[in-house]
């Protein structure tokens, strides 16, 4: 009994360790596809980083036609150019081109040197297009008082010439008062002295251009005159005839420079909304700028236009008040 125990014995211990074998070589068969899945999987992610990618095949571009003729297309208003008394025409321009506050048809003094529908003339370089060169000239200008014109028919001699007196240099606070001091309100004409308003005209100068217009004459463009260009007129007058008058006041305390200004017109004439949107001149000019406009008088926006515009009334946007250097 005790010898078939013993024999007995390792028959068990090489059953056990046949199953350990087994289950040994199932796990290790497992492992090793487990790794030969896991290198396949990352050798085809690095191949396709690496590798170019298929080109998309493109596809040939489509045209979509649209009617518009049922469409309704709001125009932009044309630039605004202003028309001298001496170029109004009754024929009206057969190209829209401008508007303005009267019509008038294209010209040009010299042989066409360009593409832009002006003409071509010689002159110097500025932002704006002026057509002719002249002074500028206030309503009052030409006329004097009764007693200056007496003064001046019957001079009295002076026995000997006085000296100018010299003035004392400004103090720092009487400077500070003169910059920020409000201008006198120029006086408005009354209805008998309606004529003077229209002797008024701004400073202008002739500037350089290269146009495309061939029809010799006197400098012009095509210009339709429409209820916007005639109130844009009154505008301009109305503040210009200020500006003028407040910088020869200040001449002294402005710099150089330019000043833009943005603000809305309502139906009754009143400006509100005044905003500086651009100075590169000094405080002076500032004020010299935004009291010619506070200041101007306008008559309420005609109905033919007032119609035309939105709930807030006309918008002007980038007036530009320019200081040259020469």
């Amino acid at each position: 009994m005790t010898t078939a125990d013993i024999m007995f014995a390792p028959t068990a211990n090489r059953a056990i360790d046949h199953e350990y074998d087994a289950r040994t070589v199932l796990w290790a068969l497992l492992g090793a596809i487990a790794i030969h899945l896991a290198v396949a999987f990352l050798l085809a992610l690095w191949g396709g980083v690496l590798s170019p990618g298929l080109p998309i095949e493109e596809k040939p571009a489509e045209l979509t036609l649209v009617d518009l003729s049922q469409t309704r297309l709001v125009p932009k208003n044309p630039a605004f150019i202003e028309t001298d008394e001496s170029k109004k025409s009754i024929e009206t321009p057969k190209e829209k081109t401008f508007e303005s506050n009267a019509n008038s048809v294209a010209a040009s003094e010299l042989p066409a040197a360009g593409g832009a529908p002006v003409p071509s003339q010689t002159g110097k370089d500025r932002p704006f297009v002026d057509l002719e060169t002249h002074p500028y000239s206030l309503q009052m200008n030409g006329t004097q008082p009764q007693s200056a014109a007496a003064s001046q028919e019957n001079p009295k001699p002076s026995t000997m010439p006085q000296p100018t007196p010299q003035p004392a240099p400004l103090t720092a606070a009487e400077q500070f008062a003169m910059l920020t001091a409000r201008p006198t309100p120029l006086t408005q004409p009354s209805s008998a002295a309606a004529s003077i308003q229209s002797a008024y005209r701004p400073m202008k100068e002739r500037t350089r251009i290269s146009g495309s217009i061939t029809n010799h004459g006197i400098s012009s463009v095509n210009a339709l005159g429409t209820p916007l260009g005639r109130y844009e007129k009154i505008l301009k007058d109305a503040i210009g005839s200020r500006w003028y008058a407040y910088v020869d006041r200040k001449r002294d305390l402005i710099n150089i420079g330019t000043l833009q200004l943005r603000f809305f017109i309502d139906r009754s004439g009143r400006i509100k909304d005044l905003k500086i949107t651009e100075n590169t001149s000094n405080e002076a000019f500032a004020n010299v700028c935004l009291q010619s406009v506070l200041e101007a008088k306008l008559p309420p926006i005609p109905d033919d236009l007032a119609n035309t515009l939105p709930p807030e009334g006309l918008e002007v946007e980038g007036m530009s008040f320019i200081i040259y250097p020469n």
